[in-house]
């Protein structure tokens, strides 16, 4: 069992249009809404290929109703905290070929005892837990260290924890000593406080946060695949996507594929991205399932060209 703990989700609206032009009156293509947030959809992106999960959610308002009708529709085990403020909405505009344009709300704010009730909500569910996955951005006035707790409290136990966050949340999370951390290029870039430009770049970031307390750090770097670095060494991979739909969620679903695959080494690294290229021939923010999934087109390099630069 994987335990996804998301205190800012989301309802996500992607609309499909031929082209954005700012100013216009533009008619859509097709529009969907879908449950959103990270550890939302790394939870629909493991119940979708036959791996135990659930989800704990701080929902609230109408919308936080709908996002959990959404959730336990599609079969996912919800463990939905009740909050004071309002969940948000995100709108993705998707242009052919997978350029996307995100509008995201900031979220409601959590209080002090709406955090232990979330808190409670995760320790009920971890019993049977391999791995608690705490991701996203952090709702307004929630503190800076709230991920960086959860690691402590939970590696107490046994349980194994990753982070999937950016900014301060994420520099305070490493210090607690995670099993794994999934930043992005422009997240880590920000952690280490030095530009990520090549493959080199992106290993010497990801082993100073290693040193910083991080056990292993899976970097996904978009189309350019991911790079994994961790006690056994350096890996990279990528899996080409000849014709994209839409990114978002695509992180998730590596995640969700590295986890569901052991979250060690080139196997783990390999389903990951395999996982992720699917998310990205998905329509909006659909989670791919395991008929979805092409193990063919991945590639990994046990022995990685460090110079290569990493595409803007």
């Amino acid at each position: 069992m994987i335990v996804t703990v998301t205190l800012n989700p989301s309802l996500d609206r992607t609309i499909e249009v031929d082209v954005l032009t700012r100013g216009a009156v533009i008619r859509a293509r097709s529009a969907r809404l879908d449950p959103g947030g990270k550890g939302v959809n790394v939870s629909r992106a493991l119940l979708a290929n036959g791996v135990g999960s659930a989800a704990v959610v701080a929902v609230g308002g109408a919308d936080g109703d709908q996002l959990r009708r959404l959730l336990e529709t599609e079969g996912l085990r919800v463990h939905a905290v009740r909050v004071g403020g309002r969940t948000r909405s995100n709108v993705t505009i998707v242009e052919p070929g997978g350029v996307v344009t995100k509008l995201n709300e900031p979220g409601g704010p959590l209080s002090p005892g709406e955090l232990d009730e979330v808190g409670a909500a995760v320790a009920a569910a971890a019993g049977s837990a391999s791995w608690i996955v705490g991701c996203g951005s952090l709702p307004p006035g929630v503190p800076d260290g709230t991920y960086a707790r959860m690691c402590r409290r939970f590696a107490a136990g046994g349980v194994r924890v990753a982070v999937d966050t950016s900014g301060p949340a994420l520099r305070a999370a490493v210090a607690a000593a995670p099993d794994l951390v999934k930043p992005n290029r422009e997240e880590l870039a920000e952690a280490a406080g030095g530009p990520v430009d090549t493959v080199a770049d992106a290993v010497e970031a990801a082993e100073q946060l290693r040193a910083w307390g991080a056990r292993a750090v899976l970097v996904s770097l978009g189309p350019q695949g991911a790079v994994l670095v961790d006690g056994d060494g350096v890996l990279t991979g990528e899996a080409p996507v000849a014709r994209p739909r839409s990114t978002v969620g695509a992180g998730d679903a590596l995640l969700a594929g590295f986890l569901a695959a052991g979250a060690r080494g080139p196997r783990a690294l390999a389903e990951g991205l395999a996982w992720g290229a699917a998310a990205v021939r998905m329509p909006a923010s659909r989670m791919p399932g395991a008929d979805d999934v092409r193990r063919d087109i991945v590639r990994i390099h046990a022995r990685p060209d460090l110079a290569r630069p990493l595409l803007t």
